[in-house]
């Protein structure tokens, strides 16, 4: 996902605080998980690149769910509303993304 930064950015907009690790074994097996705060987690493994993964997750958000729904999104729309988003920042920090119907709030931190 690291060369998908539309993707990325709007999974983090959506869900701020997402922490990802990806690990390939030495038999080719890929693992991809994301973690987050609220003890919500997904992890999912294939035996390949190209392979279908399996996926577990557990927690009060399904975090490969949501992952899922954007790139769906990516794939109908052809991008995401990250790219070209109007963004406007109050003066105590909170960053606000707009485009066509779609909306995420960054809290200052």
């Amino acid at each position: 996902m690291n060369s998908t930064w539309d993707v990325r950015s709007t999974l983090e907009l959506t869900v701020p605080g997402i922490e990802h690790r990806m690990d390939v074994a030495e038999d080719g097996t890929r693992t991809a998980c994301m973690l987050h705060p609220d003890g919500s987690w997904a992890r999912a493994t294939a035996p390949g690149a190209r392979e279908v993964p399996t996926v577990h997750q557990s927690g009060p958000r399904r975090l490969w769910d949501e992952l899922d729904r954007i790139r769906t999104w990516l794939v109908i729309d052809g991008d995401l509303p990250i790219s070209g988003a109007a963004v406007r920042i109050d003066p105590d920090g909170p960053c606000h993304f707009t485009r066509s119907g779609w909306s995420a709030t960054i809290s200052a931190r």
